[in-house]
């Protein structure tokens, strides 16, 4: 009994192991979808610096996230011999490998928001700082209930924040990020003329496409996969999942007037709505979240790109991951309701409490890194090299090796 027992321990831990490492690599697939969707959107002078940073800015997060990061939110040191850390059959090794993969989406985020003026080092310098320090001090408040955040809105409340799968700890924090970011770079130069808007027109629809799905087919893992062991694997995850893409394709084609643009971005838009209560809403509140983030990321990106001169977000990234992710996270609260056929266990008050601090801590250390960085360096490329195109300027080689 003993030997079966101890079998049956070793098949159950292997197996899960070998479940996040598939979420794992699924979400790590996603950086490719958040490079081809900038490569699609920027101008073609652009996009070998949107290939460079979305890799850089993994690399760099990876290292700050392993040394600084993982320790800040989970109080976990990967300075033990490796006998240690394979224990298990280096569960905890993968796990790191699959939280690590969300951490270092905030810069690829961040990234869609900013391109086309930004300086590489500045921008990388900072992102370090974000991914290492602000980003895993939400994340351990959240997912890992540090400072008592958790168990004091359980107390006041009667449930703690449902996050499940990051719509605020990744995609809001992430976009509210890059807000400030945006705004404390400028406008490009050429967006306004003559008292008017200039919207600039994607440079590969194939390629934008192609990214948005990447992303779309990724996010399976992004969800799914957050349960993090076998038997925490939901069916109902999965369809929440689809649900919520269905309805934000759909939204954004009614609303967006059939525009190839808003109909790749408005699944996307419908996934980072759903991520927080993927496993506690009815396949009907999650089609009605992603309807909803849908029609938020079209009317408000169109507003944008119209009306407002100092939020020049070449991707969309605030509405799509900082608006969206604050509705996913009321929406867990409202949906997930059992009254709204919901598994229940959820309380709005600390869904909009907890949104609310998120949101915060996003924008207090965007305003401390990027003023900062800013202050010491600047993060914008001269009018010449924007004009050259960050290419050409920053990597000396264009798209095609004629340039």
């Amino acid at each position: 009994m003993t030997v079966t027992n101890s079998a049956v321990e070793m098949l159950i831990s292997n197996s899960n192991t070998l479940f996040i490492l598939l979420g794992a690599i699924m979400v790590f697939t996603m950086h490719a979808g958040f490079a081809f969707l900038e490569v699609g959107t920027v101008r073609h002078k652009n996009q070998v610096n949107a290939l460079v940073k979305i890799m850089t800015d993994f690399a760099v997060s990876a290292l700050v996230y392993f040394f600084i990061g993982y320790h800040i939110a989970y109080g976990i040191s990967f300075f033990q011999s490796a006998a240690t850390l394979s224990q298990n059959s280096g569960y905890a090794l993968v796990k790191f490998f699959f939280l690590m993969t969300f951490a270092a989406a905030i810069p690829a985020i961040i990234s869609g928001g900013v391109a086309e003026r930004a300086k590489f080092y500045p921008m990388l310098i900072s992102a370090a700082i974000i991914v290492g320090i602000a980003y895993p001090f939400l994340e351990g408040l959240v997912w890992n209930g540090n400072y008592g955040f958790q168990s004091w809105l359980a107390h006041r409340y009667g449930a703690p924040f449902h996050d499940f799968a990051g719509s605020i700890v990744v995609h809001g924090f992430g976009g509210w990020v890059a807000l400030v970011a945006i705004v404390l770079l400028g406008t490009r130069n050429g967006r306004f003329r003559h008292g008017k808007l200039v919207a600039f027109a994607p440079s590969n629809i194939p390629f934008l496409a192609l990214g948005a799905w990447i992303l779309c087919i990724g996010w399976f893992g992004f969800n799914v996969m957050s349960a993090q062991t076998m038997n925490g694997i939901s069916g109902l995850v999965a369809v929440n999942t689809l649900m919520a893409m269905v309805g934000g394709i759909i939204a954004a084609m009614v609303l967006g007037n059939k525009d190839p643009g808003f109909i790749h971005n408005g699944p996307l838009a419908g996934l980072v709505a759903v991520c927080a209560g993927s496993d506690i809403m009815h396949p009907i509140g999650a089609l009605a979240t992603g309807l909803i983030a849908g029609a938020l990321f079209t009317k408000l990106f169109t507003l944008i790109q119209q009306k407002y001169q100092h939020i020049d977000d070449v991707l969309g990234v605030w509405p799509l991951h900082g608006i969206c992710g604050t509705w996913g996270g009321l929406a867990a609260g409202i949906f997930g309701l059992k009254s709204l056929g919901g598994l229940g266990n959820v309380s709005f008050m600390s869904q909009l409490i907890g949104s609310l601090t998120g949101i915060g801590i996003a924008v207090v250390s965007g305003l401390v890194v990027y003023g900062t960085v800013k202050a010491v360096s600047g993060l914008r490329l001269s009018e010449e090299e924007e004009y050259n195109g960050a290419d050409l300027s920053i990597h000396k080689i264009g798209a095609d090796s004629k340039d």
